[in-house]
């Protein structure tokens, strides 16, 4: 097992553009790492720089106690699962499994035994002797795995391995990833661009855009207090709203103004905001937080007027699409049983508590 530990590592390509820019990382022996952003934020091109697939540019990277800036990839004791299986299509998959097995010199016996604790583990034991045109997407990428697993690494790293599965199947490979961690108790590095796998699957989450971090912490930390505007967008479906206003001062009260939206703040906020009034701000609430049971049940929460827009049914919730008068979407993620039609204009209690407040020049958040 083993720590991965990454200081300030940079990769600059040819033209000095930066992909990743002075990452420091330190995951910790058995933790589930992800790292999630857009495309191009520079997540794949960390993970393959720990891999050694792509030389650093500056900095460091140490996996157990060696640093590996100048080890070659099969020395690091790593192994990777691409999002593209790369698997050997004339091989069955007990010779895809023993490949890598093969060409370390280990010997049948040890190979053998290999290959089928890791097809029991996958439950690939019925395919070993089939192609990989014969297989599933699914199954193919419990191959993938497979063949990382028999290699008894200190890291797991995976590239966006879930992205060419349908809904369905991603759903099932995700919980199948989350139990193989448990029961390997190994260290492993996902990457993803999408933020739900992230939530679901990571004991901490590094959010990066621009090849910059924006934030490491846990998934709850990073959904309930987001540090910048960035990070309070890319997680959460739908993503949190956000308004661009003023914080004024009203009967002693703090009051956050936009066009015909006017919002109490809570008094306890009054210390870390007060230097704000007669300033801009922005405001930010996820849509849950919109008429939301905690909301209504509030007899003094403030609330906003809107124009349903737009009206999709999840089943278990409704989203609301509203116009609010303010050039800013604003989506309410509600209840099913609230009536509200398309063109109907409702008032919405909001679980004011849950807001936060960001500074308008470094996004950051204020509370």
């Amino acid at each position: 097992m083993a720590e991965v530990i990454l200081k300030n590592v940079c990769k600059i390509y040819e033209g000095g553009v930066k992909a990743v820019n002075s990452v420091s990382i330190d995951i910790h022996d058995k933790e589930f790492m992800v790292l999630v952003g857009p495309s191009g934020c520079g997540k794949s091109t960390t993970l393959r720089m720990i891999a050694g697939l792509e030389e650093i540019s500056d900095g460091e990277i140490k996996i157990g106690e060696r640093i590996v800036n100048d080890v070659p990839p099969k020395d690091r004791d790593i192994a990777m699962v691409f999002q593209n299986y790369a698997l050997y299509p004339h091989m069955t998959v007990y010779e895809n499994l023993a490949f890598g097995l093969k060409l370390r010199k280990f010997s049948k016996d040890e190979i053998d035994k290999r290959v089928k604790e890791a097809a029991e583990i996958l439950g690939i034991g019925d395919y070993l002797n089939r192609r990989p045109k014969a297989l599933s997407g699914g199954q193919r990428q419990r191959v993938a795995v497979g063949r990382a697993i028999v290699r008894k690494p200190a890291v797991f790293l995976f590239d966006e391995p879930l992205s060419n599965l349908d809904a369905k199947m991603r759903v099932q490979m995700r919980a199948e990833i989350n139990k193989l961690h448990t029961r390997l108790g190994t260290t492993m590095i996902y990457v993803t661009h999408d933020q739900i796998e992230a939530m679901t699957m990571g004991d901490r989450i590094c959010v990066m855009k621009d090849g910059v971090i924006q934030q490491i912490d846990t998934p709850l930390n990073i959904y309930d207090k987001p540090a910048n505007t960035f990070v309070a967008g890319f997680i959460g479906t739908p993503p949190m709203n956000i308004f661009s206003g003023t914080l004024v001062s009203e009967n002693d009260k703090l009051v956050f103004k936009t066009g015909p939206i006017s919002i109490a703040l809570p008094a306890d906020w009054k210390i870390a905001i007060e230097s704000y009034i007669g300033k801009d701000i922005l405001f930010g609430i996820r849509p849950e937080d919109i008429g939301s049971e905690r909301a209504t049940s509030d007899a003094n929460a403030p609330s906003i007027t809107a124009k349903v827009e737009v009206r999709e049914p999840m089943g278990a919730e409704i989203y609301l699409h509203l116009d609010t008068g303010v050039d800013a979407p604003c989506v309410a993620r509600v209840e099913p049983h609230l009536d509200a039609k398309v063109g109907e204009t409702i008032t919405l209690k909001l679980a004011i508590a849950c807001a936060h407040v960001f500074d308008p020049a470094t996004t950051n958040r204020i509370i």
